[in-house]
């Protein structure tokens, strides 16, 4: 029981630090922060699959695989989200001289 409230009282200050970090970045730097942080948490598809191996009935199963899909989807959004800012970018001269040059 003790190590329970321990586990509790350590989600809710790290819930409460978590928002107050990301509640003092400003709008600008929002999406970039946040696009390399969600690909860095690819530990936690390392945490399920360190979990999966001590999961033993009907319940475990369920959370590891919340915890395999929302993770997983956390890493491709960040993925995605960076691969969209890169595109923005990216230099539209290549289209100009390609389009321009021939006529």
């Amino acid at each position: 029981m003790p190590d329970l409230v321990v586990s509790i009282t350590l989600f809710i200050l790290a819930l409460i630090i978590g928002i107050e970090v990301i509640g003092k970045v400003p709008a600008t730097l929002h999406t970039p922060l946040m696009s390399g942080a969600n690909s860095i948490h690819g530990i936690v598809i390392v945490g399920v699959v360190i979990v999966a191996a001590e999961a033993n009935n009907w319940l475990s199963y369920v959370f590891i695989f919340l915890a395999a899909v929302l993770g997983t989807m956390n890493v491709v959004g960040g993925y995605v989200v960076t691969d969209r800012m890169l595109e923005m970018f990216k230099s539209n001269k290549d289209d100009a001289k390609g389009k321009g040059g021939d006529k």
